[in-house]
């Protein structure tokens, strides 16, 4: 277990400096248009205001690639986070002039630092500190709130922490460390895993690990039909991948192996046009016509996801079981996380990790319908393969 702050002594009028993850979608008019991953750090702002700490926010916004461009400036952010914690936010322009502006920082005062990607330093592949270091001047301690680019072995999100200690985790990046290794290591059986998605060759990682852990193993989502290919199924225009058919036969053999009940869809909407105004209708998953593509899960098949999930105590999904973002194909993923939620409610802990399955969720469900929702994409995906995430390891240990 990694220490958090909760884990501090008395903080009152100590820098805290704080990585968070507030890479937020803005409007042509500079607008936070979704402003999940804002709310998500509140607590931890918070906490440290509650403890008197002057807080300094450190994050990125898309990939500058190190250079200095305003399209990617955290200012509108400053500005919005200004508005939801009711009090003005200080926006420092630069880490070059930081010290100089931050040294009138009240206790319980927050800060933004401007973009850290617009310096080369901060993705740099080497092991040279001097940024680090440099940071490190800006406060007394280091917090990791940023679980979102915790994958990323960044000046900010990783080598800091080796130089400025007590390096700890926030509160968001605690719970998502909690949640996640709860299901995983720990879980309540049975245990069943949803892994959707486009293809087999991104998730090879995930189902890997996952059949070391889950009792059963729900498969969806585009990457179903290398499936059914590598099985002599016709799958007509529907998307697969030709390089991995081995690959999905020697994971159906490790489910058989170990006595995981791998649950493939085993009717599916096809369609000849994917707008979704062509032909629509419901097929055998091995009997695609010419012409057509495989889009959702069928009726059947989302009775069948359904009844294994209402059965399951711990239930981790990763990536869709269709091509939701459209109406039309949208009803087998809706289907899935209808079952997720009443097993939730029925005491089941859910977590929805990684990408595409956190749109849907958000889409179609509210956040406190889960366990947990995870804030991280790739991190996610990266802590369920069972990969070392740099921006964790480099914290405390308790």
């Amino acid at each position: 277990m990694k220490k958090s702050i909760k884990d501090l002594g008395d903080v009152k009028g100590k820098r805290a400096l704080v990585r968070v993850d507030i890479n937020v979608p803005l409007d042509a008019d500079k607008n936070v248009t979704d402003d999940t991953r804002i709310q998500a750090i509140l607590p931890t702002v918070n906490f440290l205001k509650e403890k008197g700490a002057k807080i300094i926010l450190m994050a990125h916004l898309g990939r500058p690639k190190g250079e200095v461009n305003p399209e990617f400036s955290l200012a509108p952010v400053a500005k919005y986070l200004s508005k939801v914690l009711g009090e003005e936010v200080l926006f420092v322009p630069s880490v070059d002039v930081a010290q100089k502006e931050l040294a009138n920082l009240k206790d319980g005062q927050v800060a933004l630092l401007e973009n850290i990607r617009y310096y080369k330093a901060e993705e740099a592949k080497d092991d040279d500190m001097t940024f680090a270091n440099e940071l490190a001047k800006l406060g007394d301690f280091y917090v990791n709130d940023a679980f979102g680019a915790a994958h990323r072995n960044h000046t900010s999100t990783a080598k800091l922490a080796k130089v400025l200690k007590p390096a700890v985790s926030g509160l968001l990046m605690e719970k998502e460390i909690r949640c996640l290794s709860q299901a995983l290591d720990n879980p309540t059986r049975p245990f069943t895993a949803v892994v959707g998605g486009a293809k087999v060759s991104s998730k090879i990682g995930v189902l890997e690990n996952l059949l070391d852990k889950v009792d059963n193993m729900i498969i969806g989502g585009g990457m179903a039909y290398t499936f059914v290919k590598a099985n002599g199924g016709k799958i007509g225009n529907s998307i697969c991948e030709d390089d991995q058919l081995d690959v999905a036969r020697a994971i159906e053999k490790k489910a058989k192996d170990k006595g995981v009940n791998l649950v493939m869809a085993t009717d599916v909407l096809v369609t000849d046009d994917f707008s979704g105004n062509g032909t629509n209708k419901f097929v055998k998953i091995n009997e695609i016509p010419d012409g057509f593509e495989g889009v959702d899960a069928g009726l059947e098949s989302r009775k069948a996801f359904a009844d294994v999930l209402k059965s399951s105590k711990t239930i981790l999904m990763n990536g869709p079981v269709g091509a939701f973002e459209n109406p039309a194909f949208a009803e087998g993923t809706k289907a899935v996380l209808a079952a997720i939620v009443e097993a939730t409610k029925n005491g089941a802990v859910s977590v929805i990790g990684g990408g595409d399955s956190v749109s849907a969720a958000k889409k179609f469900c509210k956040a406190e319908d889960f366990t947990h929702v995870s804030t991280g994409g790739g991190a996610s995906l990266e802590f369920i393969e069972g990969k070392v995430l740099p921006g964790v390891a480099a914290l405390d240990d308790k």
